[in-house]
């Protein structure tokens, strides 16, 4: 007949040696799943940071990109009107994108004009100096 004895006998106790390995892995073990836990938790926290404060940005005043906000309508072309100062001299004009560079002369100041067509208005006026 079969013999029971070895699978109802408990484990024999490890020899030191073996211990002390058991325990520096057991230990590891519990340092590395810590490491882990608290990285996901840094990860977790840095998403809902960035998620709540992604709608302040928006809110600062910042301009959006012409992307988010500018469309040519379907049936008719765009009109709008760039209200330049008045005495400013028109010497060239560039666009990029929905933004028009004016670049001239104000009472003798070199300036330049930036009209960005989505939002209808001179977004920046820049003094140009020296040379």
């Amino acid at each position: 007949m079969a013999n029971l004895e070895p699978e109802l006998k408990d484990d024999e106790p490890l020899d030191p040696v073996m211990e002390n390995v058991r325990r520096k892995m057991v230990r590891l073990q519990l340092v590395s799943g810590g490491i882990m836990f608290v990285s996901l938790m840094a990860v977790l926290i840095a998403v809902v940071y960035k998620a709540k404060n992604s709608g302040e940005a928006a809110n600062a005043g910042i301009v959006a990109p012409l992307t988010a906000g500018f469309a040519v309508p379907a049936d008719q072309p765009l009109r709008t009107t760039a209200q330049l100062p008045t005495g400013f001299e028109i010497l060239s004009v560039s666009q990029s994108g929905g933004q028009l560079l004016f670049y001239g002369t104000l009472n003798g100041e070199r300036k330049a004009l930036i009209f960005d067509l989505g939002v209808g208005r001179v977004i920046a006026d820049v003094s140009i100096a020296g040379r």
